[in-house]
């Protein structure tokens, strides 16, 4: 519908395009004047400077004109009347169609009235009388066929003017309901906009009920991640400690064992010496004899008297210390119970998470008060929201507004009815002038003989002439009155087109409306003097358009940080400044995990001193394996057996048979059981040896672990439940930087959403007044005068058409080769 009616307004303001065309350069910049002669003190300079003597009203419309990209930028400094000519200078095509119009206007009913004048005394074709001519049939048909086609582009035109008219009717009867729709998103958007900052208030209350549930919680958050980062430290120092107390405990038991054994062991020492010496004295008094003086018992004495030596213990007891003084000193170490610390130890650890909720009571209060007093605040923040004032002054302005625009649409409907008729009874002459000149056409052909002659034509014929004629009166009478609709349709029409739709929809009259200074004198940004008192903040028309077309807030489009900055609302410090100092201040004591007094401290140091690891295993080993004789007892006693078997009956014999006896029974009696204990005396020390390795480098680390508890507690401890407070601390406070984020997202990027007021506007300007009223009106205007200016040629030609239709008075007769006059009865 547009398309059809820009078409002609194009072309009215050809003239302007080609102005503007020769006046850019190829980037659209302004070339310098060269279209008009100024005067030698005239001056190329921007509309702002020196209009001082222009009214305020043409200066106004001059940039509005400049603006909408019309060549303004060069003009008089002084006198008004350059402001006259440009605003002509832009309207030259439109005045110049409308001038034509009203030469139409004009002359039509002139034409018409000298026409029917002409006529009525048989001039001007209004003789009944036909001349015949050669080509007559051509004549008639070319104007028959031109007829017809002019009255079927009468019809589109007419077609077009109804279905403006009836456009326009329906859709202004759609206006209510467009009004009404429009009105109820206003009124949603001022409504929901406080229930959304209400319910961004209220949000806080599950971001606090989510902290109180871990401040609840703090055994769990806190003291368990304590216990979990202290537990693979302390452990193991406790684990040691338990471990080495059994060990102690293990080690006196095989110390105590060893050292009996090793008393018992000397002791048997002891005692086989004395029985060996007792042997050999015995063997030696034997051998002393008189009868080892004499060969060959000489000899055999001699060799038994030499091995006599061998007849002694091969260990020297000496060699076998006591244990008895490490065992003090272990018995005294073990006072120090280790493992009952290590359970202290233990216990202590474990119970970490009950402590640091059990120490922690009072903070958790205090945060929770600061917590609720923070929620205090923020629904005071809510309610002191600047929106919200503005929004109560909007309902109130918008409840007059929708009862002004209520009463004046129903004034609007009844006179739309009004133009409704107007405009139909104007497509009803019309379509009666196409009507008349259509039954002229389709009589007067259907009815036209070409064998009769112009006095002689049927009835059918005549018609169709006189219904031509009728149509051609028509158009004389109503052609004026059309034109003189036309005309106004179109300088409102086309003026509204190109000032107000086009400029819209490109968003150029926001630009105009944005110019500085332009609304009021002494606002650069009208918008931002009108909201802040404050023109020097940049919010134009097209941002806060654009803004609201793309759903923004009201916040980010109308920049209300200038009045409300939400971001020093919403800084987390401001609200969480009290919580923090709170948990600063939070003292979680975790020490004495082995409570070790002085007197035990002293029995740990004196462990240390008996340097068990450093006893000399090794050679108690190495005596202890070594066999109980010098010789073997059983052999010795053989051979002396042996050698007494050889001598004859007699004291000597009798007597080394009776110490090789005794021998043995040394043997079984004493060695035996000595060899018994060395193996047990040996086991023990190697059992020792194999317990004391390292024991001293770990009750080192038990001695420091004891000794350093403090700093170990000072540094270790509590770097600990520093760095878990820390953690606990900012998982607290991440649940308000995430609120606080979420509302500065919502305050400037949803929160009052101002799509509806941009679609009121669309609304208003584009779907009612260029939608429902400027594009019907533009096609009307375009149908219907279309339909009228051709109602000059069809005239034309039905006056031409009827002289072959109707019946003539006379006609011409041709006798002797010469034409006379032939008046019919």
């Amino acid at each position: 519908m547009r398309s059809a009616a820009s078409a002609c307004i194009n072309s009215a303001t050809a003239r302007t395009a080609t102005a503007r065309k020769h006046s850019l350069d190829s980037e659209g910049n302004v070339l310098p004047c060269r279209d008009l002669t100024l005067p030698s003190d005239s001056t190329c300079s921007p509309l702002s400077q020196d209009t001082a003597f222009a009214p305020r009203n043409k200066t106004w419309v001059l940039f509005f004109f400049s603006r909408l990209g019309f060549r303004t930028n060069c003009y008089p400094a002084g006198p008004t009347l350059f402001f006259d000519l440009q605003i002509i200078y832009y309207e030259i095509g439109i005045i110049i169609c409308a001038v034509l119009g009203l030469l139409f206007i004009i002359l039509m009913p002139l034409v018409g009235l000298i026409f029917c004048s002409c006529r009525c005394c048989n001039k001007c074709g209004g003789e009944m009388h036909q001349r015949q001519k050669k080509n007559g049939n051509f004549l008639r048909k070319y104007f028959a066929v031109s007829l017809l086609v002019i009255c079927l582009l009468i019809s589109i035109g007419i077609i077009y003017g109804f279905v403006a008219n009836q456009h326009m009717r329906t859709h202004i009867g759609k206006t209510w309901k467009l009004s009404e729709s429009n009105f109820k998103d206003l009124r949603t958007f001022l409504n929901t906009t406080p229930e959304q900052i209400d319910y961004i208030a209220e949000q806080y209350t599950i971001t606090k009920e989510r902290v109180f549930s871990d401040l609840d919680n703090i055994k769990v958050l806190l003291g368990s991640r304590i216990y979990q980062q202290l537990k693979p430290k302390l452990i193991p120092m406790l684990d040691d400690a338990m471990a080495i107390g059994e060990e102690l405990k293990t080690l006196r038991e095989s110390l105590v064992q060893a050292n009996l054994n090793l008393m018992d062991t000397k002791q048997s020492l002891t005692q086989l010496g004395h029985n060996l010496s007792d042997v050999r004295r015995g063997l030696e008094q034997t051998l002393s004899d008189s009868t080892c003086h004499a060969d060959p018992v000489q000899t055999t004495c001699n060799d038994i008297r030499s091995s006599l030596g061998l007849v002694n213990v091969s260990i020297n007891p000496d060699q076998l210390p006591s244990l008895e003084e490490h065992i003090n000193n272990l018995t005294a170490v073990l006072r120090t119970n280790l493992t009952a610390l290590a359970h202290q130890g233990y216990n202590y650890l474990y119970t970490i998470p009950e402590r640091v909720q059990n120490e922690t009571v009072n903070i958790i209060a205090d945060v929770k008060r600061a917590l609720n007093s923070i929620g205090s605040n923020i629904e005071t923040a809510s309610q002191g929201f600047p929106i919200r004032d503005r929004l109560s002054y909007f309902s109130s302005y918008l409840k007059k507004a929708e009862d002004y625009i209520h009463r004046y649409l129903r004034v609007l409907e009844e006179y739309d009815l009004y133009r409704w008729l107007g405009c139909l009874v104007a497509c009803c002459l019309l379509t009666l002038i196409a009507t008349f000149y259509s039954l002229g056409l389709l009589c007067g052909t259907y009815g036209y003989d070409q064998s009769a002659s112009p006095t002689g034509r049927g009835f059918i014929s005549n018609t169709g002439g006189v219904f031509l004629m009728v149509g051609v009166g028509f158009s004389f009478f109503f052609c004026w009155l059309l034109m003189t609709l036309v005309v106004l349709s179109f300088v409102l029409g086309a003026n509204m087109e190109k000032l107000v739709c086009e400029p819209y929809q490109s968003k150029k009259l926001f630009q105009v409306l944005d110019t500085p200074y332009l609304l009021k004198e002494d606002w650069k940004y009208y918008l931002s003097g009108m909201i802040f008192d404050n023109s020097d903040i940049q919010i134009t028309f097209e941002q806060v358009y654009s803004d609201c077309k793309e759903n923004k807030s009201i916040y980010a489009t109308l920049k209300l940080e200038h009045a409300y900055n939400i971001t020093d609302q919403v800084n987390i410090t401001k609200y969480t400044g009290d919580i923090y100092s709170s948990f600063e201040n939070m003292n979680i004591s975790i020490k004495n995990v082995m409570k070790v007094d002085e007197e035990g401290r002293r029995n740990l140091r004196a462990f240390h001193s008996l340097e068990l690891d450093k006893v000399d295993y090794a050679a108690i080993m190495a005596e202890t394996a070594k066999p109980p004789t010098q010789v073997n007892l059983l052999t010795f006693a053989d051979n002396l057996d042996a050698k007494a078997s050889n001598l004859t009956p007699g004291n000597l014999k009798n007597s080394l048979r009776s110490h090789a006896e005794t021998l043995r029974r040394i043997h079984d009696v004493q060695v035996v059981l000595l060899q018994r204990l060395l193996s047990a005396v040996y086991q023990c020390m190697q059992e020792l040896q194999q317990k004391t390795t390292g024991l001293g480098v770990r009750m080192q680390n038990i001695l420091f672990f004891v000794n350093d508890t403090q700093n170990f507690v000072t540094n270790l401890i509590t770097a600990v439940v520093h760095e878990e407070r820390r953690k606990y601390v900012t998982t607290i406070l991440s649940y308000f930087e995430q609120y606080l984020q979420w509302v500065k997202h919502s305050v400037t990027e949803q929160i009052a959403a101002c799509k509806p007021v941009a679609t009121a506007l669309d609304s208003v300007v584009n779907i009612f007044l260029c939608g429902y009223v400027i594009d019907p009106l533009n096609l009307f205007w375009f149908g219907i005068g279309k339909a009228t200016v051709l109602l000059l040629p069809a005239l034309i030609f039905a006056v031409k058409l009827a002289k072959y239709y109707r019946r003539m008075d006379s006609e011409d007769v041709y006798e002797d080769g010469k034409a006379t006059w032939s008046h019919s009865d």
